[in-house]
């Protein structure tokens, strides 16, 4: 009775003894099943694209679409970093960082970064993705021919005609004169869609082919074009005969050139030019394109009230002379 009285008072004092250390140390009798902190989720990255934002005359935005995976358990303090890098020079162009947060019930969800760069070169565009400051993924992307991105100031609906046939710039000759000639110039315009601006307009440009001084210039209205329709704008100008010219055509619109088109005309009867050659061997006379201040230069005239003088090589009449004499006295010597 004793021993079991005794045996009953240890198991007691093991549980009190028990009870007062899970409640001095609530750690001592930890789940067994527990494995501890909870082990964050994966992250990595599966799709990645590019698109244009704002473009200027200087610089264009180009923004990444990142698309992120997220697999198993809760991830917290996810971050992305993304980069321009140009590949000419391999100098850092510009970088910005976008917090990501939390990420649950796994999924995928996007995040945009948008970069500026000069509309110029090509450039490589990366990615880092961190996960509490620790990286876990990276993509990159390169871009080319970032010049060739057109700023919204000089976008238009209007463009000159592209045709196999058709030239878009036309010329013909409305009078001519020994020293100067009159030009109908004409210019096709298609309008590819709605053309409401008001400030649209083309400038022909007339230029001497063997040294591009500027014979004439001058500019027309071409507002309110049709959707759909092509239509052509003419202008006339003056220039000085016997010459060849190339024509240049230029759509401006609000201040900006648009488009521009390209054509010649060949008034010298001896040499021909096309739109692909820019010189020629020929004689230029600038004084031809000066501007005229109302003097007459005339060249010396050498003819006389007989005829022309003419002038032939020889020795002379004093030579004759004397020849004449030596002939005599040779014929008296002989006799």
């Amino acid at each position: 009775m004793d021993r079991e009285r005794t045996l009953a008072g240890g198991a007691v004092l093991l549980v009190g003894i028990a009870l007062l250390g899970a409640a001095v140390a609530p750690g001592v009798l930890a789940d067994p099943s527990d494995d501890g902190p909870i082990r964050p989720g994966h992250v990595n990255v599966v799709d990645a694209a590019v698109s244009t934002g704002d473009i200027t005359g200087q610089h264009a935005e180009l923004t990444l679409h990142t698309t992120l995976r997220h697999r198993g358990n809760p991830t917290e303090n996810v971050s992305i970093r993304f980069r321009a890098v140009d590949t000419g020079s391999g100098l850092l162009v510009d970088e910005t960082t976008t917090q990501v947060g939390s990420l649950h019930n796994g999924g995928e969800r996007e995040v945009l970064g948008t970069l500026s760069v000069p509309r110029e070169g090509g450039y490589r565009l990366g990615a880092t993705v961190y996960r509490n400051n620790t990286r876990v993924d990276s993509f990159s992307r390169e871009v080319r021919g970032v010049s060739a991105l057109t700023p919204a100031y000089a976008e238009s609906n209007v463009s000159f005609t592209e045709d196999a046939v058709l030239d878009p710039v036309s010329v013909s000759i409305v009078e001519a004169t020994e020293d100067r000639t009159t030009l109908r110039l004409g210019g096709w315009l298609t309008a590819d869609g709605p053309s409401d601006d008001a400030d649209l307009s083309v400038t022909f440009i007339v230029r001497q082919a063997e040294s591009n001084v500027v014979a004439a210039r001058t500019t027309v209205d071409a507002a309110e074009l049709r959707e759909g329709r092509s239509e052509m704008v003419t202008a006339e100008v003056s220039v000085p005969s016997e010459y060849n010219y190339y024509i240049d055509a230029v759509l401006i619109r609000d201040g900006v050139i648009t488009d521009t088109a390209p054509g010649v005309v060949n008034l010298d009867p001896t040499e021909t030019i096309d739109a692909n050659r820019t010189t020629q061997d020929v004689e230029f006379e600038a004084g031809d394109f000066a501007a005229d201040d109302g003097e007459q230069r005339t060249e010396p005239d050498r003819r006389t009230e007989g005829g022309t003088v003419t002038e032939t090589p020889g020795f002379g009449p004093v030579v004759a002379i004397v020849a004449l004499l030596g002939a005599t006295l040779l014929a008296r010597w002989r006799r």
